[in-house]
């Protein structure tokens, strides 16, 4: 079995690597194009990396409840429940430390704004956003573990269709693909969780309270197809497996797009069902490439990432916002690299790609020293 985890791990690091990318543009004003995001309906290369990520904690989730053999017990609820509470106080420690470093740096830059910067950075965490990437995935594994341990296995298909069907009629019913406030989706946030704590784009919270039904289904999926990266007998039979449900689900969540958009600010049913595809897809190519040919030392380098995921992908947001913020007067340590490459090569999405890719260097020789002396982090 170790073995034919390899490529999960492989697609993990990759996946990691991505988000890492995604979210450390060198400036905002010009990012590189496939890293940005879809206005609103649409897909692009940046729509299908945290996706890919959920579909993998899914495939994760059912090697690890397999160990318990799927039978909710106490002591299983509470390693559950912990390993909810610490995904999503990381979380908030990434937000939170955002929130404080850049109200403390902007008081100093402008010291007529307030009267003591620190008193205002303190004050500024009553205003931390409440939901976001790693609370996503913290809701999303509590919720399918729970599902799946409490289910029969046969009948989480249905659950999944079920879980979709349910959220498009809320979409239908609450302006749901309308890109502004009196979208349902961003009433209800407002209400749950109050406009300060929200990612407000044009009243949308991208993982806000409702969008988070979908997710679990998501998660199911990979679930799902953890059933069959694990329990098909022949290996070289996983990857054809995995390619003919991975195309079955991209090509109905394509065909199905006329009625309801691909949109991932709202997790729509069709973009689960996209990124559900191609997600297996990939990991077919990777499974294929890895496990079968075993030509796995060619992208060992992705497993520096994928060993140590939540640990890499904390890290580099936590390093993200400190290169931000410090040193608090003058100019940050990431102007100051920036301008540097942007005297060089122009203030371009090409200059705010490289940084973004020196940005993942550093963190994957963080990774790599712990990986060399094996050192794993888990929860």
């Amino acid at each position: 079995m170790k073995q034919r985890l390899l490529s999960l791990d492989a697609l993990r690091g990759l996946t990691i690597a991505g988000m890492i990318l995604v979210n450390s543009a060198g400036t905002w004003s010009h990012v590189y194009p496939p890293l940005a995001h879809a206005r609103w309906n649409g897909l692009t290369m940046a729509d299908v990396i945290f996706p890919l990520f959920m579909f993998m904690m899914g495939i994760s989730m059912y090697i690890s409840l397999k160990k318990y053999s799927f039978g909710l017990n106490q002591t299983l609820l509470l390693k559950m429940v912990r390993r909810t509470v610490v995904i999503f106080l990381c979380g908030t420690l990434i937000y939170g430390t955002a929130t404080f470093l850049g109200t403390l740096r902007y008081a100093y830059l402008h010291p007529d704004s307030v009267e003591s910067p620190w008193p205002a950075a303190w004050a500024s965490l009553a205003h931390v956003r409440t939901l976001g990437v790693l609370q996503r995935l913290a809701l999303c594994y509590l919720a399918g573990s729970l599902l799946v341990t409490t289910i029969r296995h046969r009948y989480l298909p249905y659950v999944t269709v079920g879980i979709l069907a349910a959220y498009y009629a809320i979409l239908l019913s609450g302006n749901g693909f309308t890109y502004g406030p009196e979208n349902l989706l961003s009433q209800v946030d407002q209400w749950v969780l109050g406009l300060p704590h929200m990612y407000n784009d044009q009243g949308i919270d991208p993982e806000g309270v409702l969008s988070t039904l979908p997710s679990v289904a998501h998660v199911l999926i990979g679930f799902c197809f953890g059933k069959i990266c694990i329990e098909t007998p022949e290996l070289k039979d996983k990857p054809t497996r995995l390619f003919l449900y991975g195309s079955m689900l991209l090509l109905i969540g394509f065909l199905l797009q006329d009625f309801c958009p691909l949109n991932k600010k709202v997790w729509s049913p069709t973009f689960v069902m996209v990124t559900c595809g191609f997600s297996a897809l990939l990991l077919g190519i990777f499974s294929w490439y890895i496990d079968v040919t075993r030509q796995w030392r060619r992208v060992r380098f992705l497993t520096v990432f994928g060993v140590n995921p939540l640990f890499c992908y904390v890290f580099s947001e936590l390093l993200y916002i400190w290169a931000d913020s410090f040193p608090l007067q003058g100019n940050s340590l990431h102007h100051i690299v920036y301008s540097g490459l942007s005297g060089w090569m122009g203030d371009n999405a090409f200059t705010s790609l490289l940084y973004a890719l020196l940005f993942v260097i550093v963190v994957w020789i963080i990774g790599a020293i712990l990986y060399k002396k094996n050192i794993y982090i888990k929860i």
